[in-house]
């Protein structure tokens, strides 16, 4: 039963990718990566739902919570928070950029802006080489979705299946049939995680839960743990504005003022979150048997739901994987067939990002096999890389005369440092090691713009505005 639910949703969703696509006159590139512009408010607040709650909430979370405890989430929630508005106040700025130099993608803004090769490319190779822990997040995600379902097959096959799903959805017409998905994401999504948690306090005694969980995790936090947490929230939320993938779907809003009332109802989600942490310490205190912490949501679920609910579980947290998947596929295309390959005629863009597409789904296929992860440590790698947009962002934004080639080798020395000292095991007393890295970046920027004096005045997108 559980495997006809799932496959029931999965089919419909093939469908409505399938109806939006037929509604589509403009076969463009612009049309397939940004809709033209064109969405509405609720079309633009789903889609960036998509990403905000993906697989990494629904599978993520809950295992972050199941091996750390829950203090461990803490800034998983804090940095969600923070991001909504600081998307509220600056998303529109970058809508209003994107819509002056005619931007399909983040590099888009830099190059137009500044009229820097050098630090167009420095975007978008990086922005590429980190979406692929993102890619494979959604995989490891995706993986643990399915075995959920109880199918026994390898992972390589899943994995496939997978890969296959979210090729199928962008082929159909981009951004516009992931759109139409994401409607039927949220609500199977929101209702996988409400069954999950109330059939937990329907069962069991949710004080008893909690006091069992308690003894074999800790609640409390000692001031490493705090200044950890709270250097994260700041850290990611700043990232969250550079994901390439957020920044594409901003660009489909049909005006700035459509990112603001896409915001306002975004907080609502957080009531998912009390849910997801009874199925975690469900997990913890009935000590249920685990291959990886990232199963503690989804084997919940198949301990306390009917057969036919574990099917719409399990859809919920595939369509939350898929969606993003196919979301990060739209965005590495024209990141490859427009930035690294500036010279792609127009009516060739969609072909070779479809080309594209395929070797990135590949890559973090095999990176999904080959290193499997707690999914919180990817969402940390990946924010290493994304972060250290942020500055460029801002003086696209509000600076004046910033040296391009300053922005560039900023971002590269603090990706460079990130990934270093989180390999070679550097900490810095609980301070997030992206931050500390992301002022180094803006230190290398700034002494740079100082030094070097740029050769094009630029005036932000602000004052453009006020003007």
């Amino acid at each position: 039963m559980a495997t006809t639910v799932f496959l029931g949703i999965i089919l419909f969703s093939v469908w409505l990718a399938l109806r939006a696509g037929r509604t589509v006159r403009d076969k463009s590139s612009h049309d397939y990566f940004v809709a033209s512009r064109q969405f509405g408010g609720l079309l633009v607040f789903f889609l960036t739902a998509g990403e905000i709650y993906s697989i990494g909430t629904m599978i993520g979370f809950p295992g972050g919570i199941y091996a750390k405890g829950p203090t461990y989430g803490i800034w998983f929630l804090g940095y969600i928070l923070l991001a909504y508005p600081l998307i509220y106040f600056i998303g529109p700025h970058i809508w209003r950029a994107g819509k002056k130099y005619n931007a399909v993608t983040l590099p888009d803004l830099f190059k137009g802006h500044f009229q820097s090769r050098f630090l167009e490319l420095v975007v978008t190779i990086t922005a590429v080489l980190f979406l692929i822990p993102w890619g494979q997040l959604q995989f490891t995600g995706l993986i643990v979705a399915l075995h959920g379902l109880g199918w026994k097959f390898a992972p390589v096959v899943l994995v496939i299946i997978s890969a296959a799903l979210a090729f199928l959805y962008i082929v159909i017409s981009g951004v516009r049939s992931t759109a139409a998905i994401a409607v039927l994401k949220d609500i199977i999504m929101v209702l996988a995680i409400v069954v999950t948690g109330v059939a937990v306090s329907w069962h069991f005694d949710v004080k008893e839960v909690f006091d069992a969980a308690s003894k074999q995790v800790s609640n409390t936090m000692n001031t490493t743990q705090m200044q950890f947490s709270i250097s994260t929230i700041f850290f990611q939320a700043m990232g969250f504005l550079c994901i390439p993938m957020l920044t594409q779907f901003l660009f489909t809003a049909k005006s700035d003022q459509t990112i603001r009332r896409a915001q306002i109802p975004m907080p609502l989600y957080m009531f998912m979150y009390p849910f997801l942490v009874l199925a975690s310490y469900y997990a913890i205190s009935a000590n249920l048997k685990l291959a990886s912490p990232n199963d503690a949501f989804i084997i919940a679920a198949v301990h306390l739901l009917p057969g036919w609910l574990i099917g719409v579980v399990a859809a919920g947290a595939a369509l939350s994987g898929l969606l993003v998947l196919a979301g990060l596929c739209l965005s590495i295309g024209p990141l490859v067939s427009r930035n690294l390959m500036p010279h792609t005629p127009e009516a060739k863009q969609k072909k070779v990002a479809r080309i594209v597409v395929v070797i990135y789904l590949l890559a973090s296929m095999v990176l999904t096999l080959v290193t499997p992860n707690l999914m919180l440590t990817l969402i940390n790698t990946a924010y290493y890389g994304f972060t250290q947009f942020f500055p460029a962002i801002i003086a696209v934004l509000f600076l004046k005369n910033i040296n391009p080639v300053a922005l560039g080798v900023g971002i590269l020395v603090g990706q460079g440092a990130a990934i270093y000292a989180d390999t070679a095991g550097i900490h810095f007393g609980g301070i997030n090691i992206g931050l500390v890295c992301l002022c180094l970046n803006v230190l290398i920027a700034g002494a740079g713009t100082v030094l070097f004096k740029p050769r094009h005045a630029s005036m932000p997108i602000y004052q453009h505005v006020i003007d």
